[in-house]
């Protein structure tokens, strides 16, 4: 396949997660090809945000013209699933709720080192990039719905 493919499925999956198993196969890629890079683009987008993120999150609130809400809705719920799981959960939850961009801003509010950033995110990476590739690849209404 040619590198346009793999770098649509990797940009794809940055900005939400199953995006990518979706181009993947839509553009006719491996299942293996398309679960590589879907979890290569959710660890490179991951891996800019936290290392840049501080610098981020910087010039985003210089454009801001109030100041956020401290109790919202979204709030609450990112420091429930904080309370109860960890970075744990917050990794677990980054492909099926967050994004990628989304889960590795809130990790990074919630001051987890960076190691422990990449390692769970990876772990949760991979294994939602399996899940929905083998959902995408193998259920025939998937199949007809997205060729349609």
């Amino acid at each position: 396949m040619s590198w346009g493919a793999y770098f649509a499925v990797m940009f794809a999956t940055a900005l939400k997660f199953i995006a990518g198993p979706i181009t993947g196969f839509s553009l006719g890629l491996a299942w293996y090809e398309t679960v590589f890079f879907t979890w290569l683009g959710a660890m490179l987008t991951v891996t800019f945000i936290v290392s840049m993120g501080q610098i981020i999150l910087k010039s985003l609130s210089s454009f801001r013209k109030t100041k956020p809400l401290l109790f919202s809705k979204r709030v609450r719920y990112a420091v429930q699933i904080w309370q109860k799981f960890g970075i744990k959960g917050i990794a677990a939850l980054t492909p099926l709720i967050f994004t990628p961009i989304g889960g590795s801003f809130l990790a990074l509010s919630f001051k987890v080192p960076l190691p422990r950033i990449l390692i769970f995110m990876a772990i949760s990476s991979i294994l939602w990039a399996l899940l929905y590739t083998g959902l995408i690849y193998q259920l025939r209404f998937l199949r007809d719905w997205i060729q349609a």
